[in-house]
């Protein structure tokens, strides 16, 4: 419980589930099979999902069509990617490095995105920044659907893909991170209920860890709720800077993990 804590109180303000951060707390330290990891982190989204989905409904962060074009994108999506898990990538060598291959490069841009026009070398140049344009409707919902397989497979919800890539697209944290942890909880839901019944017709450790992902999930949802009520008083660029950062240490955490 104190893990999922301590990790929902810190990724839940950029709209990050933290079940990216359990992955690999599941595998070194409590020794959970490949491929159960997966559809144990998706229960821990779903547990720990409503503390901070909770918080911003009650802040009106909910409302808006981007929360309806993720969850549209991302449900097939999670099916599709729980079926390629399962049969396809039940290797955890080929699982860590598809992770560091996706995940170092896309925090690093944002990273690189947010301290190029902060507002603080903006004041010390003397130059406005070009204005960003956001992706269309149409884009998001593709980008929804691609990255809800990519979390079926990794079982991290989406949110920590569509987090970096949608604010590194022009859109503020703000707005991005109740969205994803919308899409998250509910890919999460379908996709843990995926991974239960493949565990019927698959050989294997495919069903989830129910006691770990509830236990852990429990203390994400205390976490989760501190996180929002958090968000609003952090400014646009530190959360910016912490969903980069988040993202370039996961990735690393696996490359490591796998060279050794």
């Amino acid at each position: 419980m104190i893990v999922g804590a301590l990790i929902s109180v810190v990724t839940a303000p950029v709209g990050v589930s933290g079940a990216v951060f359990l992955l690999p707390v599941q595998l070194s330290v409590f020794g959970v099979p490949s491929p159960a990891v997966t559809p144990t982190n998706l229960l821990f989204n779903v547990v720990a999902g409503p503390g901070a989905l909770w918080r911003y409904r009650r802040d009106g962060a909910l409302r808006g069509p981007l929360t309806r074009r993720l969850v549209l994108g991302t449900v097939p999506g999670v099916v599709i990617g729980a079926v390629i898990r399962v049969f396809a990538l039940p290797s955890a060598t080929v699982f860590h490095l598809l992770i560091a291959a996706l995940l170092v490069p896309l925090g690093l841009w944002l990273c690189a995105r947010t301290f190029r026009w902060s507002p603080l070398r903006r004041n010390a140049q003397q130059a406005p920044a070009p204005a960003r344009t956001e992706p269309s409707g149409r884009t998001v919902s593709t980008l929804a659907l691609a990255v809800g397989i990519i979390g079926g497979v990794y079982g991290i919800g989406g949110g920590s893909l569509l987090g970096p890539i949608l604010v590194g697209r022009g859109m503020p944290v703000g707005r991005v991170a109740p969205a994803a942890l919308a899409s998250t909880f509910v890919t999460s839901l379908v996709g843990a209920a995926a991974f239960t019944l493949l565990g019927f017709v698959s050989p294997g450790d495919v069903a989830p860890d129910w006691g770990l992902g509830l236990a852990c999930g429990l203390g994400g949802l205390v976490g989760g709720y501190l996180g929002a009520r958090f968000q609003p008083r952090l400014p646009e660029t530190a959360l910016r800077l912490v969903l980069g950062t988040v993202a370039v240490a996961l990735g690393t955490l696996y490359a490591v993990q796998t060279l050794r």
